[in-house]
């Protein structure tokens, strides 16, 4: 017999995100109507719907609503809410061997003191439960696993670790779950699991999937291999090597168009943080507009060719130079084998892109873009005819206009109710200005601190690019390609799809503001980016 899913009322995240929230839901009630709709969904294949993300009460569905209108799926998701919430699937089960304690666990001991028993009275608790897998977040195949005893909680320690290593075990609010990967993170360890979270060569490639039912068995100290929650290498880059970087530059990255469908695994979808630049440095040289680049950040690397290829530099300005002679901007340009390329300073803007013929190689797709390094070497993907292109064979590379304090616009929601209409004001009638610890993962703001009165925790939720997250200091943070795939903080607003590349182009110490508009505005603003 199935068991219908509670009635769930949906919210805009973004411009092409919305939310789906079961109020009235019991919070096990909810996680599991929010797992069941997920695949229903993917099961469906819609056209333009890009990926359905569990959280722990919500479900993240992000889509492209010029494919998609928001209204179509809207009422898939009301067909598909009687559904049972297994699909008259069983769940998997899983019995994952742990070394509890000693050196694998240093937090043990404080946790068994803290909720009044021994150490081995909390491990025979805490293996003797069982879980479910909620969501995944935080890192790739981060399991968030529900079922945890109430006198086992407890909150995340005071100072994140630099380092945890892969398999540890850990225990954070009501949630228990084992890291995939050596990450930083502050949850409480307990213990070390021998088997592998995260395997690029499996398919799926996490070990837990939401939905999944958990056992952890004891194990002494020593009987488990702690090698074994290591992934495999990065898998080597398709191709042929094309470029040696001799010096990386501040920062810079292959990126290609954003993955998605993937972040139910916990995986973010990446991407380009300017991606209508990309997409123009490609069309100079006849690639796909979702071919891989180099995007590079402030400065840039000095690459040596190591064989002939045609390159073109697009987004914002910068000084480059083929062995000392000038190269401009939106002009393709042929190196030579053992020619040098050199870049230099971005100004003004934050982000040029190295387009090749072709296309580069992504040297890995499972992880968020990795800075180049002195040595490394970038692929060419597919090889092209390489004759110097003549004047007038490519389309006009657009004007790069950087605005000294840009007017950004955003729709409001979806914690907007979290916050005061005075906190809701400051936003909008208020200067922030972007911060020098800003990063792909999110853009950090300085400005009139936004009050949460209800607190700024929630529990964990899909985040879409754009969303303007609030922490407990009330500064916001807008986030970007690299993002947590779920987030625990409530979201005031969201930067409107076709103003992103603005915000990836605001440089430490640029000035922004705010302007509210309503989802009609910003679909128009994103049809006018897209084009005809």
């Amino acid at each position: 017999m199935t068991r219908a899913r509670p009635p769930g009322r949906i919210r805009d995240a973004a411009d092409g995100a919305i939310l789906v929230e079961y109020p009235d839901a019991s919070d096990s009630e909810a996680n599991a109507s929010a797992v069941s709709l997920a695949a229903a969904l993917r099961q469906r294949h819609l056209p333009g719907f890009q990926d359905a993300i569990p959280g722990a009460r919500t479900l993240f569905c992000a889509f492209d609503p010029l494919l998609l209108a928001r209204e179509a799926l809207a009422a898939e998701i009301a067909a598909a809410d009687p559904a049972a919430d297994s699909g008259g699937e069983l769940p998997r089960e899983h019995r994952i061997p742990v070394a509890y304690g000693g050196e694998d666990g240093p937090d043990l001991p404080a946790l068994a003191a803290r909720a009044g028993m021994s150490a081995e009275e909390l491990v025979r608790r805490h293996a003797a439960t069982p879980y479910r897998v909620a969501f995944l977040g935080f890192a790739p195949g981060f399991a968030y696993m529900t079922g945890l005893p109430p006198e086992l909680e407890a909150p995340r320690r005071p100072s994140p670790r630099t380092h945890v290593p892969a398999g540890s075990l850990a225990v954070a609010g009501s949630y228990t779950g084992i890291y995939p990967g050596s990450t930083p993170g502050g949850w409480n360890l307990i213990g070390r699991a021998g088997m592998r979270l995260f395997d690029r060569v499996r398919r799926p490639a996490p070990l837990l999937l939401p939905g999944d039912r958990v056992r952890f068995e004891s194990r002494s100290p020593g009987t488990v291999d702690a090698r074994a929650a290591d992934g495999p290498a990065a898998a080597a880059p398709e191709g042929a090597p094309a470029l040696r970087v001799s010096t990386p530059g501040l920062w810079s990255a292959v990126v290609a168009a954003p993955r998605y469908g993937r972040g139910a695994w916990g995986i973010a979808p990446a991407g380009a943080m300017d991606p209508g630049a990309l997409a123009q440095g490609n069309a100079l040289l006849g690639n796909a507009p979702a071919s891989a680049g180099l995007e590079i950040a402030l400065s840039g690397p000095e690459l040596e060719a190591l064989e002939d290829v045609t390159v073109v530099l697009s987004g914002a300005p910068c000084q480059a130079a083929v062995d000392g002679r000038p190269v401009a901007r939106g002009e393709p340009c042929l190196l030579r084998a053992g020619a040098r390329l050199r870049v230099g300073p971005v100004r003004p803007g934050v982000r040029a892109y190295l387009c090749v013929a072709g296309g580069f190689s992504e040297p890995d797709t499972w992880e968020a873009p990795r800075r180049l390094a002195a040595g490394s070497l970038l692929y060419l993907l597919y090889r092209r005819g390489t004759e110097s292109p003549g004047p007038g064979n490519a389309p006009a590379l657009p004007a790069f206009a950087a605005a000294a304090e840009p007017v950004v616009r955003i729709l409001l929601g979806p914690q907007e109710d979290r916050f005061t209409p005075g906190g809701v004001a400051a936003l909008i009638g208020s200067t922030y200005r972007v911060s020098s610890a800003s990063d792909r993962r999110g853009v950090r703001l300085e400005g009139p601190a936004l009050p949460v009165p209800g607190g700024a925790d929630i529990p964990p939720e899909g985040t879409a690019l754009g969303a303007i997250q609030v922490p407990a200091d009330g500064q916001p943070i807008i986030l970007g390609p690299d993002r947590p795939v779920t987030g625990g903080y409530a979201k005031i607003a969201a930067v409107i799809g076709a103003d992103f590349p603005r915000i990836a182009q605001a440089r430490p110490g640029t000035a922004l503001r705010f302007r509210a508009v309503s989802l009609a505005d910003a679909l128009e603003a994103r049809g006018r980016i897209a084009g005809p």
